[in-house]
């Protein structure tokens, strides 16, 4: 496929090696990568020893979403965000939710998108109302250029910035986009090195220090963790997860979501049982906030007072019909409920 040089945008993390070979440094694959050729994402090419992003101002998809479908409950909710994307991802999971776009590259050799620019992003979230831009969908670490760029001019006019995220980048694109970094979801799809490795294509140690140094730096986070039966739904597993959660913040919220066959996977989709399992777990671990989406019953998604139990918030689908949070606090004992409200 030819692609526009004009628009391709030279890398911002990467090292020069001998031999016209390049280290791409934005997430822990680090790989190393020979003239002419890409990275494991598919989206990143050394020319001549210069490492480009093929996908700057490549934007896939642009929508207005609510906040509450990142998912993210803690961080300003009810309001909408202009959410983007840009095709590709360093991650190869069989059951890839949004496959179409992310594993376009890597399937199709295909990468497609319209031409707009990182002010023009910002401009369709102030003309619709939006509080914040998520960088989702795909992976926006492999579109860190766009992302990075886009980001910088969204704080200046007053904008909060999202990723929602595989929590697979390196600590040196923590450190670039912390400072314009308000809020991430982490997908912690299992807590199996074997699991991450065979059937993800990453490593499970990166992503764990990775959710350590965000909350470190005051970025607001929330844990995702999609539930597939017989392949990451044993009680040991979810235990360890939820352990690991509520040794570095119990007030971390834990997102507990159902799975439905798509892409390369037949396993069957999670069931309710499931997910009421996996809540127990969570909260027995200690943690005050868990949650569990897209299963079609229960009140799971409501949000309750870790202290007295009180409904906060009450969610129908992706919108609040009871807010009963004032300055930060249960409106019934006085107890702080943690995140950007």
């Amino acid at each position: 496929m030819q692609y526009n040089f004009s628009i391709m945008k030279e890398a911002y993390l990467y090292s020069k090696l001998k031999n016209n070979k390049v280290r791409c440094d934005l997430c822990n694959h680090r790989c190393i990568i020979d003239k002419g050729e890409k990275g494991i994402c598919c989206v990143r090419e050394n020319r001549n020893g210069v490492l480009y992003s093929l996908v700057y101002r490549k934007l896939i998809s642009e929508n207005i979403d609510p906040i509450e479908k990142k998912p993210l409950f803690h961080f300003q909710p009810g309001s909408d965000s202009l959410s983007i994307a840009t095709v590709g991802c360093n991650f190869k999971c069989f059951f890839c939710q949004n496959y179409q776009i992310s594993q376009m590259p890597s399937d199709n050799g295909n990468i497609e998108g319209r031409d707009i620019s990182p002010e023009e992003i910002v401009d369709h979230a102030i003309e619709n109302n939006c509080s914040s831009i998520s960088y989702t969908y795909t992976e926006p670490t492999i579109y860190f250029e766009y992302a990075y760029d886009t980001a910088k001019i969204a704080r200046e006019k007053g904008l909060k910035n999202i990723f929602i995220t595989n929590g697979f980048m390196t600590r040196d694109c923590i450190e670039m986009i912390g400072p314009y970094l308000d809020a991430a979801n982490i997908d912690l799809k299992s807590f199996s090195e074997d699991t991450y490795r065979d059937k993800i294509g990453g490593r499970l140690k990166p992503v764990l220090d990775n959710i350590k140094t965000m909350h470190k730096k005051k970025i607001w986070i929330e844990i995702t963790t999609l539930i597939i039966p017989d392949f990451n739904d044993s009680s040991i597993e979810l235990e360890k997860i939820a352990d690991f959660l509520s040794s570095v913040d119990r007030n971390i919220p834990w997102h507990i979501s159902a799975y439905y066959p798509q892409y390369k996977s037949d396993l069957p989709a999670t069931g309710a049982r499931q997910i009421e399992i996996a809540i127990d777990i969570g909260r027995k671990a200690g943690l005050g906030y868990v949650y569990g989406g897209n299963i079609f019953s229960g009140n799971y998604e409501n949000t309750y007072c870790p202290d007295c139990n009180q409904l906060l918030i009450e969610r129908r689908g992706f919108s609040i019909s009871e807010n009963n949070i004032r300055d930060g606090k249960c409106s019934s004992c006085g107890s702080r409920i943690h995140g950007e409200f």
